[in-house]
């Protein structure tokens, strides 16, 4: 069992939840070789992870038939002892049978339990907790069946050395025209295609009512730009002031230049929860029906670095997922009191 594939392989926020799953089970099993699955667009964070030791990149179930067979060879000729699938779709259960894993572990849930043969119930629809502890349930359910004791992980998950946070600071203040005096306040008004978000005239309410005296960072992945550049355009109207982020050099690149931030916000997006694995300080912004809750998507911050707000509960799902239920006027009372001491 010293050769384990763990397969999570959604978007970038999912991944980043999984970071403790690759903690507690390196540190459980110090010997043991991990490899996690992943798409092609998270690679580069993987690659990152201090507990993946290999990295296969999923040709996705969108690819050709011959691609995917070639997937299923590359995972036979790893020779792995056990899989752990953190995310279960009946595409990722024929991966692991296909290739002939002895050992391979799921949730129970869906048509595709029938290819594992460990399973544990965890009824991830009722969000009763976070989705980083229902992946590290299996973890813990792995490591019992192989009489392991359990390591229980810490934030920060991902830290880079402090001269490279200096150096990307101080390409951040050439290319940006940032100051180093202030606290940087970085904001990710994108929802990449998937989570809710706040709009564009409450960020902008949001960001003039802050406590002022912080440098603003508006920052946009793939095909946001346009967004961000709506945002700082809203706020210089209300009187603010700040810059775009939209250009970078990779994710690697991105992802420190967000270690650089004083506090970051954004709704339950990818750049929200790499932050939290830094243990950046985040503000959340989540629906508030039942699949979404600040509970169940909460970030990886150590305990008091992360304020959530969502809107009223009631009226139903689509009702709980209307963002325009959030007053900024009561949040920036929560708000400002909270993030003063990241920014003083």
């Amino acid at each position: 069992m010293k050769k384990i594939l763990v397969i999570r392989n959604d978007k970038i926020g999912d991944f980043m939840l999984a970071w403790p799953s690759f903690a507690m089970l390196k540190q459980s099993m110090p010997d043991c070789h991990i490899t996690a699955l992943v798409p092609n667009y998270t690679v580069q964070l993987a690659k990152l992870c201090p507990w993946i030791d290999e990295v296969i990149v999923d040709c996705t179930a969108k690819a050709d038939k011959s691609k995917q067979k070639q997937l299923i060879a590359d995972i036979k000729a790893g020779q792995f002892g056990a899989s752990i699938n953190l995310f279960s779709t009946t595409y990722n259960a024929l991966l692991v049978w296909k290739a002939g894993i002895k050992y391979r572990l799921a949730p129970a849930t869906k048509i595709a339990q029938i290819f594992y043969n460990h399973r544990i119930k965890q009824k991830r629809s009722q969000s009763v907790k976070p989705e980083y502890q229902y992946n590290l349930d299996l973890i813990r359910a792995f490591l019992k069946d192989h009489n392991c004791t359990v390591v229980e992980p810490d934030a920060p998950y991902l830290t880079f050395d402090e001269k490279d946070l200096l150096e990307q600071k101080q390409k951040l203040v050439a290319n940006l025209g940032l100051s180093h005096k202030k606290p940087w306040v970085f904001v990710h008004a994108g929802t990449g295609g998937s989570a809710n978000n706040l709009s564009l005239d409450q960020y902008s309410d949001l960001l003039v009512g802050m406590n002022t005296g912080y440098e603003l960072v508006v920052t946009a992945g793939p095909g946001e730009e346009e967004k961000a550049v709506q945002l700082l355009e809203l706020v210089e109207k209300k009187g603010g002031s700040g810059v775009v982020y939209a250009k970078n050099d990779g994710l690697v690149d991105f992802t420190r230049s967000i270690a650089c931030a004083d506090l970051f916000m954004a709704g339950s997006t990818g750049p929200l929860h790499i932050a939290a694995t830094l243990d950046v300080p985040t503000v959340g912004f989540f629906p508030s029906k039942r699949s979404s809750t600040p509970l169940r998507w909460l970030p990886l911050n150590s305990e008091g670095r992360h304020l959530a707000f969502c809107p009223p509960k009631g009226g139903g799902a689509e009702h709980e997922a209307d963002m325009s239920r959030i007053n900024v006027d009561t949040t920036l009372e929560t708000l400002n009191p909270w993030a003063s001491q990241y920014l003083s």
